[in-house]
């Protein structure tokens, strides 16, 4: 085996699907109006609303918590969240650039919300709930300013800032039984909190809106009020609606003005989106509403003109039309951890992702949604295709196998009771006659699809083969030989079993100190790769389960995530260090190392032509990456 010595490249992904909804304002129209900005694991998106191209900003070496626009559009600023013990980072960004500009590191684990101030002077952060600070920054100085504790020690966590409109030196925090107006003074280095006397109202506040004349502010709570205050005399004037208030709490709020007259567009927990008068009339919700799916964590004008956009803790992102007050799907991604990831035989225009309650079919190239199946209440584990792409099989937590057509999505047929513990893992036969299971309880079963066909209907019979009962773990993933014959099982328990599928019994069994969490066929059929949470790959010869080689493959966290190119000179992990890593097979070196993941890594695959790689992981993120590291295998195939 060759030596080397050189060290791993880096590579970053080139186009994200997803967005976080569960951060509150993670979504942003740029004052342009042709861009919207986002955020998804480390990554912050700016993409064009109408070609779709994005400009991915890298930077954050963990979750970004937090985004913010300069009015002028010049800057963006993002925070994150850390380790604890650890100071979390703020990055501002040259919108044109599309580069960082300055860093700020101050925080204490988490940033909690941003804003720049009116003429892109200065930068406001406030730190999370183990922080507590408020932070002003001179952003042309790329230095802090000052800095005070940004609630009293009686009142709880403050979770919204938010700059004044024509003031450079005047800004307000609010959140927990808190409200302040604070004062700048640059000279002296210090800033000075006026107390808003909210009298008997005892209010959290999750979020704030300013108008453009700064005479007035709004705030939404949690408990489904509006509250408005004078600016100058820090005094609460008007709170509602008095009735039909929104539920679950008023998480987003912005002013607009339609016809001449002042109103508001709030988003609610309960997923509506609602237009109320102004103050004088209670902010009583006008006929103008629309609930969606998840609780609305982001609002944000397209400038002046007709159009909004919301996003919601589901991840979707829609367009809104101010004249019929109508939306539509702009945007979309799985909004919890994806669990598997798999392509078509031999076709690389599709894909498909399982995860809760769901499986998705997304078009390659326009990275756009084709189809989602639902199973409400339930978990989606692992899903494949037959061969011929007319049966999509998924492994649920209740214990059903179900089968779904690919064109309608509907349901084809399911298998009652097929594990005990949960359906964990699944794969189909080459002929797509049958079907072969891994459960929670350690037992991998094979059954029989029979299809019939009565009075122009197919009707479906399903039969129980076989259940191999040698796993004393769950059983984390099923990969059939290309040969048709065998195919290994890996479980938590600390054993990988080769099985025959003529007369399912074992061929070999492999014994390792960890849990078992993914494998790879060589394509030769002679060899295979394993990892699991001893962060280590090992290469197993098929005949009798004898280990050839073992590899440290990460730091950190498990490995729960491998594939491997056609020709078998390169195979891919990824997993619990979020970190995509290439290897070469035979050298058993690192070529290329990708960042991008906010979470644990589920799963990756290579593309069927070779030319791409999609990886899926715990924050929800789908990454494609481009693979210059396979053009040869590419090539030669």
């Amino acid at each position: 085996m060759s030596e080397r010595s050189e060290e791993p490249v880096e590579i970053k992904p080139s186009s994200v699907m997803g967005f976080n909804g569960h951060s509150h304002g993670g979504m942003i129209i740029h004052p342009d109006c042709q861009h919207i900005v986002y955020h998804l694991g480390y990554i912050v998106v700016v993409e064009n609303i109408s070609t779709k191209k994005q400009s991915l900003l890298f930077g954050h070496h963990n979750d970004v918590s937090c985004l913010t626009v300069s009015r002028s559009g010049q800057f963006l600023a993002s925070g994150q969240v850390i380790f604890m013990g650890f100071k979390a980072d703020i990055i501002v960004w040259d919108y044109e650039k599309k580069d960082i500009y300055c860093r700020f590191t101050l925080h204490k684990v988490k940033v909690q919300a941003l804003d720049i101030s009116p003429n892109d002077l200065f930068l406001l952060s406030l730190g999370g709930q183990d922080d507590g600070n408020v932070v002003v920054w001179n952003i042309n100085k790329k230095d802090a300013i000052c800095g005070s504790p940004a609630q009293s020690v009686t009142a709880g966590i403050t979770l919204c800032c938010k700059f004044t409109h024509t003031n450079d030196y005047s800004f307000i925090t609010a959140g927990e039984y808190c409200l302040r107006i604070w004062s700048l003074d640059v000279k002296n280095r210090k800033i000075r909190p006026t107390e808003v006397n909210l009298g008997p109202y005892k209010r959290i506040i999750q979020c704030l809106d300013i108008e453009n004349d700064d005479s007035l502010f709004y705030c939404g709570t949690t408990t489904g009020d509006i509250l408005c205050v004078i600016m100058k005399t820090a005094i609460l004037v008007s709170i509602g609606p008095p009735k039909k208030i929104f539920s679950m709490g008023v998480k987003s709020l912005c002013h607009i003005t339609t016809g001449g007259q002042l109103q508001y567009l709030v988003g609610a927990g309960d997923g509506t989106v609602a237009i109320v008068k102004d103050r004088h009339s209670k902010f009583l919700q006008t006929k103008n509403n629309v609930k969606l799916t998840g609780a609305i964590t982001s609002i944000s004008l397209r400038g002046p003109g007709h159009q909004f956009f919301v996003g919601t803790s589901c991840s979707n992102i829609y367009r809104f039309n101010f004249a019929e007050f109508s939306c539509i799907l702009l945007n979309t991604g799985h909004s919890s951890s994806i669990n598997d990831i798999i392509f078509p035989y031999a076709t690389s225009d599709l894909f498909l992702t399982c995860g809760k309650e769901e499986i998705r079919v997304w078009h390659a190239s326009s990275e756009k949604e084709m189809l989602r199946i639902t199973v409400s209440n339930m978990t989606c584990n692992a899903l494949d295709i037959s061969r011929d792409g007319s049966i999509i099989i998924s492994a649920w937590n209740d214990g059903r196998i179900r089968a779904h057509y690919p064109e309608t999505g509907k349901l084809m047929y399911q298998i009652e009771n097929a594990h005990n513990r949960g359906v964990t893992s699944i794969a189909f036969s080459a002929d797509s006659d049958r079907i072969i299971s891994g459960g929670g309880e350690g037992q991998v079963r094979v059954w029989r699809i029979e299809i019939g066909n009565t009075y122009a209907k197919d009707i479906f019979k399903t039969s129980l083969i076989e259940s191999m009962k040698e796993h004393k773990g769950c059983v984390t993933q099923i990969k059939l030989f290309p040969n048709g014959i065998q195919c290994v099982s890996v479980s938590t328990d600390g054993t990988c079993i080769i099985w025959n599928l003529e007369n399912y019994q074992r061929d070999a069994v492999i014994f390792a100190n960890t849990l078992f969490q993914c494998a790879c066929i060589y394509p030769d059929n002679c060899q295979i790769i394993t990892s699991g949470t001893d962060r280590n790959v090992g290469y197993w010869e098929v005949t009798d389960g004898t280990q050839i080689r073992e590899l440290e493959a990460a730091k950190s966290g498990s490995v729960n995530a491998m594939d491997i190119s056609k020709d078998g000179k390169y195979f891919i992990t990824g997993g619990g260090d979020h970190l995509i890593k290439v290897w070469l097979y035979e050298e058993g070196v690192v070529t290329h190392i990708g960042v991008g993941h906010g979470g644990s890594i589920k799963r990756v695959k290579i593309s069927p032509d070779q030319t791409f790689v999609i990886s899926v992981g715990e924050e929800g993120a789908i990454l494609r990456w481009p693979s210059p590291f396979l053009t040869e295998s590419s090539k030669s195939t």
